[in-house]
């Protein structure tokens, strides 16, 4: 039966003698149409006036939200093909998912298929639309992860049989993200792979040796790279006149949109650093204009939706685990996880806490791909709840 299926019988499809139970977590569910749909507006908010500079003349005013909104409608209709099937079939999927991820990454960057933007190449066009890759990874490397730490779960003491292969497609995946190159992507995908890889087991002495390899290779990456090394030591000093007006003007500008917001914000539509002061508004910065118009009130109602999800995935994923259905437990965990990790960095980096690095805010910032997995991501945490509701019920599923 599938998920959605039972969102529209209701209540009071239940044994008889059993405690009535709806088909889908509707806290969970409203939580994330609330994002969706607040994101929705303040993309609205933060494009409306690039119509009015050069870069985006041709555009239009409502160009952005409408194709945002477009997207959020694709990734729904995906969101319920997703969510109508089994956990079983998306773990039989798994290593075929993540191979054909692989390999698009690989196509992404050869000349003449893959799409350079900025210098990166990280898009492959699909007529009226750009499709990136490394979202679609972030979907299969959770169902990859938590398929491989089910199949190896008596090796994740040793590190030949439990630790070694999966550090071999961590180092597959990074060799192809950093070519493109897509440093934040890479990131939350190695934050996904071993947040489930801890979860389920993996001993703690390798997990504490391969944070501390991670953290010296970010660091080396870091040095190699005079750009990167150029975005660490700006963001130490973003006010110096050199970096305020060079590598740290959209830091600069997004700590001066978020001191105008104060507590409760200038009011909706009013910003005035999206004005083209503050570059990406509606990407990789959205979180300045919601705090210069919403204020820090309208933030720490943002950051307590994204804690709510958190926690529900976490209690959905122990709720699975408690009936013995390990994958999916682990595959909810992992997407918490994922848009945990993704939506600190993003805020992070608006409040000057991080170096600058382009990662968006999960079901929040404009984007084609992201939006769209996201909601197969969050449609992937709902298929886990209502077989773990199924379960409590006696229902095989």
């Amino acid at each position: 039966m599938s998920l959605f299926g039972d969102l529209t019988s209701g209540v009071n499809a239940v044994r008889p003698g059993r405690t009535s139970m709806p088909g889908v977590d509707v806290a969970l569910l409203v939580t994330v149409t609330t994002l969706v749909l607040f994101g929705l507006l303040m993309v609205y908010s933060a494009s409306i006036a690039l119509a009015d500079g050069p870069r985006y003349a041709n555009y239009g005013r409502y160009y952005f939200v409408l194709r945002h909104g477009v997207f959020i409608v694709m990734g729904t209709v995906a969101a319920l093909c997703v969510a109508s099937i089994p956990m079983k079939v998306w773990q039989k999927a798994a290593v075929p998912l993540f191979f054909v991820c692989l390999f698009l990454l690989l196509i992404v960057l050869v000349p003449g298929i893959g799409r350079e933007v900025n210098g990166a190449r990280r898009w492959l066009p699909l007529g009226p639309v750009n499709f990136q890759p490394s979202e679609l990874m972030k979907v299969a490397m959770v169902l990859y992860a938590a398929d491989y730490t089910v199949r190896k779960q008596e090796y994740m003491q040793r590190f030949w049989r439990g630790f070694a292969p999966m550090a071999c497609i961590l180092l597959a995946v990074g060799a192809t993200l950093l070519l493109e190159p897509d440093l934040g992507a890479f990131m939350v995908i190695v934050a996904i792979a071993m947040g489930i890889l801890f979860i389920g087991g993996l001993n703690g002495k390798l997990f504490s040796g391969l944070l501390l390899l991670l953290f010296s290779s970010f660091l080396l990456l870091i040095w190699a790279s005079p750009w990167r090394r150029e975005r660490l030591f700006v963001y130490l000093d973003p006010w110096n006149p050199d970096n305020a007006y060079g590598s740290a003007y959209q830091l600069s500008h997004s700590l001066i949109a978020l001191g105008r917001g104060e507590w409760f914000g200038v009011g909706l539509g009013a910003s005035i650093e999206k004005l083209h002061y503050l570059p990406e508004a509606h990407t990789d910065f959205i979180v300045a204009v919601i705090g210069e118009e919403l204020g820090f009130l309208g933030l720490m109602c943002l950051l307590s939706l994204f804690v709510f999800l958190i926690w529900r995935g976490f209690e959905i994923g122990r709720q699975a685990f408690a009936m013995e259905r390990v994958f999916n437990g682990l595959v909810a965990q992992g997407v918490v996880m994922w848009f945990g990790v993704q939506a600190f960095i993003n805020i992070g980096v608006c409040l000057g806490l991080l170096p600058t690095k382009g990662l968006t805010l999960p079901m929040i910032s404009y984007g084609g791909t992201g939006i769209v997995m996201n909601l197969v991501a969050i449609a992937l945490l709902l298929r886990v709840d209502h077989e773990n509701r199924n379960m409590m019920r006696g229902r095989r599923t």
